[in-house]
């Protein structure tokens, strides 16, 4: 670990009972980088982001915001968008912008024009897109210098998802260390690094070449899309469906024909360049 990491976890880990949400993980955010925490959902992702916010404590190890603890000091210099968005629903925009602002003691932040028509608007009278807008106005009205994003853009359209990491980007290039889940795979290219969870564990960091590796896929062809999934899956052969395209990862052709022969499957195998997705499904499995 260096000075100069303004969000870190050392050997973080965190237990409910028996069960282990977090375990033992290692990472850091630096000024003006962008870092995607990747991982299924029940990875650790939100444990963990509610370990480095001082929400929840760590059963062991540390975790550090700005060169201290999480506590309500360190905080007041984050900017923080949960899943859940952190707005008032009962609240008009307006409202909630003039709260946020009175409990950081800075200035009411301006209405972005795209928001103008909503501002006496309830939040919880919104479409999701406009409440993810309000939501970052309210996280960056502050001027933090870390923001933590859980799944920032989850459930908008294209136009608002890229208009959202024309934020993120900005920040960064201010000199915010920004930290961000997204199930997106498009959205991680878009990140300086990446973390992937898997299991409570940190399996792989990087960057997108770093993390696939040796990673390689095949892409099955067949007319009966849906027969040929339900005999790999049933083989227990890691498949994934993407539309109506089959993709096998890490796995040897002859096993996948061999299954697709047995069950009298009619298909051809082309090798392909992995993806991240699959080299995820892939330590997933592993673990």
């Amino acid at each position: 670990m260096t000075g100069d990491e303004i969000l870190r976890a050392q050997s973080a880990t965190r237990r409910f009972g028996d069960f282990t949400a977090v375990d033992a993980v290692t990472m850091a955010v630096r000024p003006g980088e962008v870092v995607g925490l990747l991982g299924a959902n029940g990875a650790g992702k939100t444990t963990l982001i509610r370990l480095l916010l001082g929400l929840l404590a760590p059963t062991e190890g540390a975790v550090e915001l700005l060169g201290g603890p999480p506590d309500r000091a360190h905080r007041a210099r984050m900017g923080y968008v949960p899943q859940n968005l952190g707005l008032y629903r009962d609240l008009t925009v307006a409202e909630n912008l003039s709260f946020s602002a009175g409990a950081y003691d800075t200035a009411v932040p301006e209405i972005p024009v795209t928001l103008h028509d909503f501002r006496d608007t309830l939040v919880g009278d919104l479409a999701l897109g406009a409440q993810r807008q309000a939501a970052f106005v309210v996280a960056l009205a502050h001027e933090p210098e870390v923001l933590v994003l859980d799944e920032p853009t989850s459930g908008v359209d294209a136009l608002s998802r890229a208009e959202l990491w024309d934020t993120i980007r900005g920040q960064a290039d201010r000199g915010v260390g920004v930290l961000v889940t997204t199930h997106y795979m498009e959205e991680a290219q878009q990140c300086d690094r990446l973390l992937l969870m898997a299991g409570g564990r940190l399996v792989a960091s990087g960057s997108e070449n770093d993390i696939i590796g040796d990673t390689r896929a095949v892409a099955v062809h067949t007319a009966d899309w849906a027969h040929t999934f339900a005999v790999l899956n049933a083989a227990d052969i890691p498949v994934i469906l993407d539309g109506t395209a089959i993709r096998v990862p890490d796995t040897e052709p002859a096993t996948i024909t061999s299954a697709l022969s047995d069950a009298g499957v009619d298909a051809e195998i082309t090798p392909v360049a992995a993806t991240i997705e699959e080299r995820m499904l892939v330590l997933a499995r592993s673990r």
